[in-house]
């Protein structure tokens, strides 16, 4: 006899804990005990209902009987020897499944019993309960009830963290192992891969974290939810809480580069002419970027104002520097600009940074020439400087 009390508790806690709902959970009963029932006592082809009285705990037991006439199925005597074959088995090229009086009722047979009945209605036949439905049955109720109620669970969860896939999520670290970060969201578990890490970024068990939740998954082993706080969206989503103009959609974000742990270069642009769109990422005396670079472990954000004129766009993307003139080649997507000697180094940046962001910021390959000539090109990707001026950009950035 099923502990009823028990039950409805165990329902009321799972409804409550995991969002699975009562009624999800009853019906995987009841396809459990229909399972189990037809397993030791069905025949074949029978198809076999429950329904459990969660008041009660009683479980009633019904055959279901689709309505039939030879259009749908074949009507004949299976022959000697053929007893265990399948029901639906072809013959010579008729696709009708062969009739089977534990799956079917004629409509003729039908009509007799049931007033305005039409083919493919189904029947249900009480079954009787049988004395002996006891331990083995409920075993496999109860084997077949786990994996029902851990399947709507996984449904339940895909359908939750499914719609904030794209979205900043906050859990706590559950354990580190092999540097891969296992966040724990009470009802799931994400993972910061070592590789979608801040370098130089530690955590430790217990501590709240946030990261841009880039893939929700379902496997065979449950729902994957994969992290990353180096991801440019991490940066435009930290933006989209601290700026409300950025929510709103007053203020866009047009392009970010990111070398995370380091620098960023985003650009923003304002639909609406009265806003500054860099002063609303900024914030008062910089408190939303401070944020924003509080959260990223003090990386450097450059803002620059986004612009449709390819010049004014790159020279606003190779700030601090100031740009003296600046030639572009929309064909070859290149642009070629000149600063004064003193300005070589925050034009270039520490390793070639500075211009290998605005690269990827605008999407143009880059060439920085001095008064003395070309010194800097940049695809994007690699920055290529002359030996005596990689030197002299690293000593001048160090200092």
């Amino acid at each position: 006899m099923l502990d009823l009390k028990t039950m409805k508790s165990a329902l009321e806690q799972l409804e409550e804990e995991r969002k699975i709902p009562k009624e999800k959970i009853i019906e995987a009963i009841e396809q459990a005990m229909a399972a189990a029932y037809k397993k030791d006592y069905g025949k074949k082809g029978q198809i076999v209902r429950a329904k459990f009285d969660m008041e009660t705990g009683q479980t009633d037991f019904y055959q279901v009987k689709i309505v039939v006439d030879e259009s749908i199925v074949r009507i004949e005597e299976p022959a000697e020897g053929e007893e265990e074959q399948e029901y639906s088995v072809q013959q010579d090229g008729d696709e009708r499944p062969r009739f089977n009086p534990e799956h079917h009722i004629l409509l003729e047979d039908a009509k007799k019993m049931k007033k305005g009945v039409e083919l493919n209605d189904e029947m249900i036949f009480p079954l009787e309960m049988k004395d002996d439905y006891g331990r083995i049955a409920a075993q496999t109720a109860k084997q077949v009830i786990i994996q029902r109620i851990r399947e709507a669970e996984r449904t339940s969860i895909m359908d939750e963290y499914g719609t904030k896939e794209g979205e900043i999520v906050s859990g706590v670290v559950q354990k580190i192992e092999r540097g891969n970060i296992y966040v724990d969201f009470n009802r799931a578990t994400g993972v910061l891969p070592a590789e979608e890490q801040i370098p130089g970024e530690f955590f430790r068990r217990g501590q709240r974290i946030k990261a841009y939740l880039y893939s929700v998954e379902e496997s065979p082993r449950g729902i994957n939810l994969r992290m990353s706080r180096t991801h440019p969206k991490f940066l435009q989503k930290l933006f989209e809480v601290e700026a409300p103009e950025v929510t709103s959609g007053v203020v866009e974000i047009k392009s970010i580069a990111r070398e995370a742990g380091s620098r960023s270069k985003m650009a923003v642009f304002s639909n609406d002419e009265h806003i500054d769109p860099v002063g609303s990422c900024v914030g008062q005396k910089g408190t939303r970027v401070n944020t924003v670079t509080g959260e990223l472990g003090n990386e450097k954000v450059d803002i620059i104002p986004w612009s449709a004129d390819p010049k004014e766009y790159v020279a606003n993307a190779i700030s601090p520097a100031k740009v003296l003139s600046i030639e572009v080649n929309e064909q070859e997507h290149k642009a070629v600009i000149e600063v004064a000697e003193d300005q070589l180094s925050l034009a270039i940046g520490k390793g070639g940074q500075n211009v290998r962001l605005a690269a990827k910021l605008t999407g143009w390959r880059i060439d920085i020439k001095g008064t003395g000539g070309e010194v800097a090109s940049t695809d994007g990707e690699n920055v290529n400087m002359t030996e005596d001026l990689s030197e002299e950009v690293s000593e001048d950035t160090d200092k």
